[in-house]
């Protein structure tokens, strides 16, 4: 007899433990089986919106700017779904992310345990969680720089370390170019990134 795909999903459920209750082995073995965007938190999962076209046209462009810029001299630049973990019980998938070194020991096989910057493409569907929450969660484990590139008001925030928590290195709008302070040679123009398509 053929399992029904709704059956199949209640059976699935049905095992898992319930929300809070989560361990991370867990949240790995279901993001192992799984093409959804699925974050972690203490027990809790939150499976994040489908990336539209415009989103993913806007995160190819970024991505291929920051590739040019980090990994001729030796880093690597990924993208979601990767998984990072900020910290124990703590696990995120920033639309971008990059190390310097390509050797240095974060750069995991199954998931990151640390990254040198993050990037994240506000969402419309839950701006506090790019702007706030994520904000301070990146902060608190320690990545030293953190762009925060927003379709919705059209701008790009760049933020840099200071001690435990993040201060603006600029906020970047229409005709200006967005710097990083991690990456001193590195610009890209705003009306270039932010004129490619509508927020998701």
């Amino acid at each position: 007899m053929t399992t029904s795909p709704r059956e199949y999903r209640r059976v699935v459920l049905e095992l898992l433990p319930r929300q809070g209750d989560l361990s991370e082995e867990d949240y790995l073995w279901l993001t192992d089986h799984s093409n959804r965007l699925i974050e972690f938190a203490d027990g809790y999962i939150e499976v994040l919106p489908t990336p539209t076209r415009s989103h993913q046209v806007l995160l190819k462009f970024l991505l291929r700017l920051f590739e040019q810029a980090v990994e001729p001299d030796g880093g690597i630049v990924l993208f979601a779904p990767l998984r990072l973990r900020l910290r124990p019980g703590k696990f995120r998938e920033p639309d971008l992310l990059l190390l310097l070194d390509a050797a240095d020991p974060r750069n995991q096989e199954r998931y990151w345990v640390g990254a040198d910057l993050v990037l994240e493409i506000v969402s419309a569907d839950e701006p506090g969680r790019d702007l706030t929450v994520k904000r301070r969660e990146y902060a608190e484990a320690g990545i030293p720089e953190y762009w925060i590139v927003n379709p919705l008001n059209q701008t790009i925030t760049v933020l840099t370390l200071d001690g435990s928590r993040y201060r603006e290195h600029g906020v970047f709008t229409a005709g200006m170019h967005a710097s990083s302070a991690l990456l001193p040679a590195f610009s890209l123009a705003v009306s270039d990134v932010l004129g490619l398509g509508s927020p998701r």
